[in-house]
């Protein structure tokens, strides 16, 4: 169940935590995992339905991701907060990384947003989850071989009146190390319909993947599921159970557990 407010008073914590095996080779990521936002700041005089849209949270991502922490016995790291306070998966420069109209929404919480209160809300949400995922990746790094970072992310089945015909996608910018593998064996099931940089494109300057995973040399996957087929407790097990097998063996390539660099597309000229 998510929540739209915390209770008034509530110290709230920005991250949360699940402890994994530094051995196992992935640390999975959940950016936009719950649509709570702290009580000082009500409900941002947005309507609660709105939350429980995309606009809130990524629906079912994080359902998805403990339960592959669960499997694989992997640490994970997730935020707490509604990407309609401040979004994780942005630069801190970004132009979007507070929005005032989010598809269709007006966020009257975020129109008297300056600089002081972005800055405030940088250094009490959006940095603390980064600093999150430093700081485990310094751990792992220094008790065994760098992990692959894989990031579970949702997307709406449907985008201003057009089907999006995927089941999953993967977002990638030029690191083809873990891209290449997950393709290829997701694709293996005939059933599904499977994206390649759709319906985004993965090269997002100074984005989480960016920031943790291209500038430092990790190999890497940002994994969109449709939000429709992880919204309930019977898919969520579903993918999951689809998923492990690929990480566990994605994990295992000798050349994704190597510090190597590639540049990004966002770099070049």
């Amino acid at each position: 169940m998510t929540q739209t407010a915390a209770m008034a008073g509530e110290i709230f914590q920005p991250t949360e935590y699940v402890n994994g095996d530094f051995n196992s080779g992935i640390l999975l990521l959940c950016d936009h995992a719950r649509n709570t936002v702290p009580g000082e700041y009500g409900d941002l005089g947005v309507a609660p339905e709105q939350f429980e849209r995309h606009i809130g949270y990524d629906i079912g991502a994080r359902a998805v991701t403990l339960e592959l922490a669960r499997r694989l016995n992997a640490p994970a790291c997730l935020s707490t907060f509604s990407r309609l306070l401040i979004d994780p998966n942005r630069g801190e420069d970004d132009p979007t990384l507070i929005m005032r109209l989010s598809d269709g929404a007006v966020v009257p919480g975020n129109a008297g947003v300056d600089a002081s209160e972005r800055a405030y809300r940088i250094a009490h949400f959006h940095r603390p989850y980064h600093d999150l995922i430093d700081e485990t990746l310094d751990a792992m790094i220094a008790k065994a071989l760098p992990p692959v970072m894989v990031s579970i992310h949702s997307f709406t089945p449907v985008w201003r009146g057009a089907p999006r015909p995927w089941h999953a996608t993967v977002l990638w910018d030029s690191d083809p190390r873990a891209v290449e593998p997950m393709l290829r064996d997701l694709r293996a099931d005939g059933d599904l319909v499977v994206g390649d940089n759709e319906p985004y494109d993965g090269a997002l300057k100074n984005d989480t993947m960016y920031r943790h995973a291209t500038r430092r040399g990790l190999a890497h996957i940002l994994l969109e599921l449709r939000q429709d087929l992880i919204a309930g407790e019977n898919g969520q097990l579903e993918w999951a159970g689809r998923l492990v097998p690929i990480l566990q063996a994605i994990a295992a390539l000798p050349d994704c557990r190597k510090i190597k660099y590639f540049k990004s597309r966002c770099d070049k000229t």
